[in-house]
């Protein structure tokens, strides 16, 4: 057996390629960042040719930085931003459409529609999701709505669709058509009590079964593993797991109640719920967290703007150079002074689910100046963050005693600091913050039994820093009301 598991991590803005060694050790890794497409206010699209090709440059890449052939490889493990969809011929393989991105919004129109009609509820019970265009069926059926040709290619089972780990897996294998239970469960199109493919729901939206992919365990053993193809090298495709999935499982919050936060392009809290799902009373989600041996459930609050609020700083307001100097910047203030933003730039995401929401910027006063602007901005990912948990407590009547962190803006001390002021628990963020590669791994060693059990994964994960709460409860009950205040003026009606 190889040596090493690569972890194939296809981010909204990058795609990246990890080796980890049997210690969970990063051995290399390797980045490259792609084209983001707007075409109109509320789209987001992604050319998948240059996605699949930039995900094929990491793996050259980290391979040759590592000094290690691909029959050193043991296994691979694919994580994935989840509800982006890509449509493609089967025969040629090539899209015949653009990616619509999770961010998207053009499907905001069909979403109400379909709640007009009385169809949520139906939506929520079987798929444990709301009706919003951010789910990937209402993509489909928006697509197909627009492309009648398409509609008829896809009855006769000619095109393929499928989220980005489908779409990877079938450049990978040249052509086999499959995606995991966590990614499918994203869809809208998966019952998530029979774990299979819901008739009703696939009628409702109009989309054929021959389009979709066929439904696997997040990991698999080799004996059924699809075989990746690398420089003539066969490698099994053990572990599957949509993003937040793999974090949670890298986090190895593998117990009920355990509970995470990913602070990427937006910020994935999830909770883990054991073998039942758990339906939300507070506009959460019910999402499958994995399949191993049996199916696990958590529940999750999706922020849809988390990093790209650095980014806007960034390239919008231009008051940054570089995402990382953030944190100096918010740090030459002692406070925002009251300055609050909504970053509403794409819709709220849970619990308000407002697909039509904008951001606002709020409290300005003559005084107002850059640091205010960073540290506002961080503020913001902060008080997103801990409302979705704050909700999930109240669902679960499960008071949490620390939140495990990961994704790239944990790295910045200031963010972690207000994060665990604002919930009054400890933050704790490990010495490998590449938790959804290193879940994805951990999924992919298990199939391919490079890893023996959780225990030994557990022994790879160690903690590098732990945030204490500095606050009191007075300071928090303030910080709420402006927050909430905020979002009242910031909600369209």
């Amino acid at each position: 057996m190889g040596s090493y598991v690569l972890a194939l991590d296809q981010g909204t803005t990058s795609s990246r390629s990890i080796l980890f060694d049997r210690q969970g050790h990063i051995k290399a890794v390797a980045q490259q960042e792609f084209t983001q497409h707007f075409p109109q206010d509320g789209w987001v699209e992604h050319d998948a040719l240059e996605i699949w090709q930039s995900q094929q440059s990491t793996m050259s890449q980290v391979l040759k930085k590592a000094n290690v052939e691909p029959s050193d490889v043991a296994s691979i493990g694919i994580t994935n931003q989840r509800e982006t969809i890509v449509l493609w011929d089967k025969a040629s393989g090539q899209p015949v459409t653009p990616a619509i991105v999770w961010q998207d919004r053009r499907s905001a129109a069909l979403c109400e529609e379909l709640k007009a009609r009385g169809h949520e509820p139906l939506f929520a019970e079987r798929t444990g999701l709301r009706l919003d265009p951010y789910f990937s069926g209402t993509k489909i059926k928006w697509l197909l709505d627009r492309h009648p040709q398409l509609r008829d290619r896809a009855f006769k089972g000619e095109l393929a669709a499928g989220t980005i780990d489908s779409w990877l897996v079938y450049c990978l294998t040249n052509g086999v058509h499959i995606t995991d239970v966590s990614n499918a469960s994203r869809t809208l199109l998966f019952n998530i009590h029979t774990a299979q493919w819901d008739k009703d729901l696939l009628s409702l939206l109009d989309v054929p079964p021959a389009l979709l992919p066929a439904v696997v365990p997040s990991s698999q053993p080799t004996a059924t593993a699809p075989m990746a193809v690398i420089d003539g090298v066969r490698i099994p495709i053990n572990g599957i797991a949509g993003d937040q999935q793999a974090a949670l499982f890298g986090q190895q919050c593998f117990k009920p109640g355990m509970a995470k936060n990913t602070y990427g392009t937006g910020c994935f809290l999830l909770m883990n719920t054991g073998d039942k799902p758990y339906a939300s009373q507070t506009g959460l989600l019910t999402t499958v967290a994995w399949q191993t041996q049996s199916l696990s459930y958590a529940l999750e609050g999706s922020v849809f703007s988390g990093g790209s609020v650095v980014q806007w700083l960034r390239d919008g307001l231009q008051i940054i150079d570089k995402a990382s100097a953030v944190e100096a910047l918010a740090s030459s203030v002692s406070d925002s002074e009251g300055v609050t933003l909504v970053p509403a730039f794409t819709g709220l995401g849970a619990p308000y689910w407002d697909p039509y929401a904008r951001a606002q910027l709020s409290g300005l006063t003559r005084n107002t100046g850059r640091g205010h602007l960073a540290r506002a901005a961080l503020e913001s990912i902060a008080f997103q963050s801990a409302e979705v948990l704050k909700l999930m407590e109240r669902d679960t009547q499960v008071t949490l005693s620390e939140l495990r962190v990961d994704g790239g803006a944990c790295a910045n001390n200031l963010l972690m600091q207000i994060q665990a002021d604002l919930l009054g628990v400890p933050v704790v963020r490990p010495a490998v913050i590449e938790s959804t590669a290193f879940g994805a791994a951990a999924l992919a060693g298990l199939g391919a039994q490079f890893w023996n059990s959780s225990a030994e994964l557990s022994s790879c994960v160690s903690i590098e820093r732990v945030f204490e709460p500095q606050q009191n409860d007075d300071w928090r009950e303030r910080q709420w009301d402006r927050w909430h205040d905020a979002i009242r003026r910031c909600v369209l009606k």
